[in-house]
């Protein structure tokens, strides 16, 4: 097995997490750490995780390639080439893995039809306001939908912190080469897995994801890439999501009525939308998010206003990078010129 670990920029937790893939249960495996420069401030970690576990296990690649406009693909193409194993671990540099992940993410590639894996995640460490409504849009909105869709068969879906493929899979569309103008890179490797008749696979085995926000703006940002994600993935159902956002409405329905069956109305939501995420929380022994579940409403209200922008913010920002959106889901780095 080999795991891919694109990495740019100091995140939180970061060696932490960097090392956590390094402490599995399994026989044989190597980890790769990319970054795409040198003076990238990650690298000295990376030197030092090597360091402590030793060049048989860790190697480092360094490596510039563009091919594309998405910045992980780039960073992944440096990695790939260093695989010395057919069966491939994408995992980004913010999860946090306990010891027993590979041999959970292999198993299910003991049936041949298998042509993909990948893992639900929950965001943890949410210290501030802004990282505690991200996690609250993962946590009790995002990851309970993919579940409840995986589960009814409503759409498929293929999570990017977590992924786990054969290199003869991936090369049989095309390679990693052929996603970097993708901004759903992940949602797109799964489409082209179960379109092709293999199977894909949304493991009952939840990992961590360590959430690092530190103001308004970036999680404002972020709130809108995640829907503009999502809609580019599967405009379809995400447009459907309008029948589930409960909050918004019932809050749009007080402000014009103002009467006391209005008010009913909305309180009655409030207390079933947080009992419903509640419940969630406690299946995914996720104790952060109910301790911040008095911000649900207010992270639903602001919901609604993400839901809009999705369809009609033709940008997008990740990494302080910006975006032009094109179709099918493909996307250019921002022309600053352009107007």
């Amino acid at each position: 097995m080999s795991i891919l670990k694109p990495v740019k920029g100091l995140e939180k937790n970061l060696e932490n997490n960097l090392k956590s893939i390094a402490k599995q249960n399994y026989p044989n495996y190597q980890i790769i750490y990319s970054v795409q420069d040198l003076e990238d401030p990650a690298y000295p970690i990376l030197k030092k995780i090597q360091s402590e576990l030793g060049e048989d296990l860790v190697s480092i690649v360094i490596s510039a390639i563009e091919e594309g406009a998405n910045g992980k693909v780039n960073n992944l193409l440096g990695a790939i080439d260093k695989a010395n194993y057919e069966f491939l671990i994408i995992s980004d540099s913010d999860t946090y893995l306990r010891d027993n992940y590979i041999s959970n993410i292999i198993a299910p590639f003991m049936e041949e039809e298998v042509g993909c894996v990948c893992t639900p995640f929950k965001l943890i460490k949410a210290n501030n306001f802004f990282e505690k409504l991200e996690m609250l849009t993962i946590n009790s909105d995002f990851i309970p939908s993919v579940i409840f869709a995986y589960v009814t068969k409503a759409s498929n879906s293929c999570l990017g912190p977590s992924i786990a493929i054969q290199k003869s899979t991936l090369e049989s569309f095309g390679g990693l080469k052929s996603l970097a103008n993708y901004l759903v890179e992940d949602y797109e490797i799964g489409r082209r897995v179960w379109t092709s008749g293999k199977k894909m696979v949304l493991l009952p085995y939840i990992i961590d994801v360590v959430v690092d926000l530190n103001s308004w703006k970036q999680w404002w940002d972020h709130q809108v890439y995640w829907d503009q994600n999502t809609y580019l993935a599967r405009p379809g159902a995400f447009v459907s999501t309008i029948f589930i956002r409960a909050i918004p409405f019932a809050a749009i329905l007080y402000m014009l009525q103002g009467s006391i069956i209005s008010l009913i109305i909305l309180i009655l939501t409030i207390l079933v939308r947080i009992f419903t995420a509640f419940m969630v929380a406690q299946d995914m022994k996720d104790n952060e998010s109910i301790k911040s579940l008095y911000l649900l409403p207010l992270r639903d209200l602001f919901g609604l206003i993400f839901w809009g922008l999705a369809f009609t913010q033709r940008t997008v920002i990740w990494r302080n990078n910006k975006y032009k959106l094109t179709k099918h889901g493909k996307m250019i780095k921002y022309n600053l010129n352009h107007n």
